[in-house]
């Protein structure tokens, strides 16, 4: 009996091709947003305790992103597609009130300026992650980004005529 394939290299997996490049950013952004806020809270908390706890909620929502685009299931994506928003929202959020009231944030978080710190990555990842999840939702077979596979089958199989009487030894019988 042949072993079944992996899941990445499943043609409905989300870590094929460029979503495991995304996943790899989002990692890379959860370490180093997790790492920031780790230190400045234990650090210098009191000097802008809104600039570091948005970087700690910041390394959370990088961190789901990465486990369930990793995962790739259809309930991890619909997280994904959850994290990928608040994401996005919150990039533009803290974004635009970081311009509009710098002494709110005498430090930058990940998500101040939309990202500029991070050469404006974070503005971007978002909406790839979501361009990336709207794919599964777009494909054929799958009903938002759910694919049925014991539809799938009862498709493919023909159906068995049940009013046909049923010789045990030769199966289904013709009424000719």
């Amino acid at each position: 009996m042949a072993s079944p394939e992996p899941a990445a290299s499943r043609p409905d997996s989300t870590r094929t091709g460029p979503g495991r490049v995304l996943i790899a950013v989002y990692a890379i952004f959860a370490l180093s947003a997790s790492a920031r806020a780790a230190v400045q809270i234990a650090t210098k908390f009191g000097h802008a305790p809104v600039a570091y706890l948005l970087s700690a909620f910041a390394a959370v929502i990088y961190i789901l992103a990465t486990v369930t685009l990793a995962v790739g299931s259809p309930a991890a994506r619909r997280i994904a597609v959850l994290s990928c928003s608040v994401e996005f929202v919150g990039v533009l959020a803290v974004g635009t009130w970081s311009v509009a009231d710098p002494a709110t944030f005498p430090d930058a978080t990940v998500w101040s300026g939309y990202g500029s710190g991070y050469g404006f990555v974070p503005l971007v990842l978002p909406v790839l992650g979501l361009l990336w999840l709207r794919r599964w939702y777009r494909r054929p077979g799958t009903r938002h980004g759910l694919r049925s596979s014991s539809s799938a089958q009862l498709s493919a199989e023909p159906k068995p005529d049940l009013a046909q009487p049923v010789d045990p030894e030769r199966g289904r019988v013709d009424r000719d």
